[in-house]
């Protein structure tokens, strides 16, 4: 006898409907898994049988192949043990088939039949919209984000028999929070988030402030260099609380790619905040990308997609990570290939960099720094040319003054200026554009217009050779927030292009030999 349980595996943070098919003939006892298994899945064998036997379920004592399909798709995950169950029973007779017409199961078995979660139950419930989905307790709420026909849960296999059978009722059945058609979504914090630190507790650091600010409202790239204690970690931890919440869309990309990631998410809701992500310094190039062998897993830049990427000691990753991330800041998404498998991950995110002027944190300073010329540029050159032009904003961070930090006036409170962020952000949108780090090259003209003067003053930049021409884009971007900051929804001014070189810093400030024109204030 052959039975076919609807099912779903996650391809990147896609959801692929697939078939588990089971047929029980006469023969040698004996248990295959055929359609590209990773190991979990043929594993599945010992856990399947072990949890039908804790059960107290027939295990058939003949034959029993399972083919996966489509074929010729590869399927990871142990979230596929309780279809492979469900179908053992169908097909060995101990289950009718009309009892589980029109239902999809996905879940991990433990050996005593205890159902388990599985990542990405919120991606597999949208593969599997039009079934009745039954899924672990656990992940329920989750699955219900998918928008199924009606979310199912049991505790245990055994159970999960007798309600099939009608011997035991369902428990609540788990509605989607947000039904199709709905204004938008119930949302929650970012998944892991703590409370988000205030911009208050910063004394001093105007500018750094300032570049916040800027950051926040435009979506740009930040680098702070400077001495250790000069509080880059600390300003780096407060610009996600200046970020306004997350859209429909992108509380749905955020949610989606933390469920794949196995993340925990907020309770029956999408996550509400940007993310913020800070992996160390010794994270690989995989991990900070994505990818893997088993399957295709979220990096740390998709993980951060809508949000805050913080690399802290930025000169202490591996070059070939720094490297790795030039196009997805670029493009906003990463396109990861393997032999057997090629996935696009979403990866839009704001880079934040902190890092040290050179190896003893002092950069040059006379009486203090330890480093010779030669060893402060080798330091520096650790960040290659391109990616320190994808930076929008690089500035140096110096320490407070003691009177600065004694003080007892404290910066203005992370509300105070995220008002001001969102209101720059809604001129942004009303001109057609998300946010102004994101405005197309085609557009500028249009929508970053600028004055005579600020145009010769431009041209001053380029003909020196201080801007190439994706520094010319940024810049014209970088004036446009600024622009909208202070209110000017029209031509951006020479004021505002002054303001956009001196946040641009000088493309040298790791050597501290030059300062271009413009970058004034350090």
């Amino acid at each position: 006898m052959i039975a076919s349980i609807p099912s779903a595996i996650l391809t990147g943070v896609d959801g692929t409907p697939i078939r588990v098919e089971v047929h029980v003939s006469n023969g040698l006892p004996g248990f295959t898994v055929v359609g590209l298994p990773d190991a979990a899945v043929r594993e599945s064998r010992d856990r399947v049988r072990a949890a039908l036997l804790s059960s107290e379920l027939a295990w058939p004592r003949r034959k029993v192949t399972v083919n996966l399909a489509p074929s010729g798709v590869r399927k990871a995950g142990a979230g596929l043990d309780l279809p492979i169950a469900i179908g053992v029973l169908v097909a060995s007779g101990s289950m009718r088939a009309s009892a589980v017409g029109d239902m999809a199961f996905v879940g991990e078995l433990g050996l005593d039949g205890t159902l388990r979660a599985a990542p990405g139950c919120m991606v597999l419930a949208e593969a599997l919209r039009s079934y009745r989905l039954v899924v672990p307790p656990d992940s329920a709420d989750e699955a219900a984000l998918g928008d199924p026909v009606e979310v199912c849960s049991s505790e245990s296999l055994g159970c999960l028999v007798d309600q099939l059978a009608g011997r035991r009722p369902w428990s609540v059945p788990r509605r989607p929070v947000t039904p199709a058609g709905a204004a938008g979504p119930r949302t929650g914090p970012a998944s892991g988030d703590a409370e988000v630190a205030d911009l208050a507790d910063v004394r001093g650091q105007r500018l750094a402030r300032r570049a916040l600010e800027v950051a926040a409202a435009g979506g740009h790239h930040l680098l702070m260099v400077g001495p250790p204690g000069s509080g880059k970690t600390m300003l780096a931890c407060r610009l996600v609380g200046l970020l306004p919440a997350l859209d429909r869309t992108g509380a749905l990309e955020v949610t989606r790619i933390h469920s794949v990631a196995g993340l925990p998410l907020p309770e029956r809701s999408l996550v509400g905040r940007p993310p913020f992500r800070a992996p160390h310094h010794g994270v690989s190039p995989v991990a900070m990308i994505g990818g893997g062998t088993a399957g295709m897993r979220p990096g740390e830049i998709s993980l951060a997609h809508r949000g805050v990427l913080f690399l802290d000691e930025l000169g202490e990753f591996a070059p070939s990570v720094l490297d790795a991330l030039r196009q997805p800041l670029e493009e906003g998404q990463v396109r990861v290939s393997r032999a057997r498998a090629s996935v696009t991950f979403p990866a839009r995110f704001i880079l934040v960099g902190a890092m040290n002027p050179c190896p003893c944190g002092e950069g040059g300073a006379p009486g203090a720094c330890r480093c010779t010329p030669a060893e402060r540029r080798r330091y520096s050159r650790r960040l290659s040319g391109p990616l320190l032009d994808r930076f929008d904003i690089v500035l140096r961070v110096d320490r407070p003054e003691p009177d600065e930090l004694l003080g007892s006036v404290g910066s203005e409170c992370t509300s105070v200026v995220a008002a001001r962020v969102a209101e720059a952000r809604r001129r942004s949108i009303i001109r057609g554009a998300g946010c102004s780090a994101e405005v197309p090259v085609g557009r500028l003209d249009e929508l970053a217009p600028i004055e005579r003067g600020a145009r010769a003053l431009i041209d001053r930049q380029l003909r020196s050779g201080r801007l190439s021409a994706r520094g010319l884009h940024r810049i014209r971007r970088l004036a446009r927030t600024v622009a909208d900051l202070d209110g000017h929804a029209g031509t951006i001014s020479e004021h505002h292009v002054h303001e956009a070189l001196a946040l641009r810093g000088p493309r040298d400030l790791l050597t501290g030999t030059a300062e271009s024109e413009g970058a004034v204030g350090w």
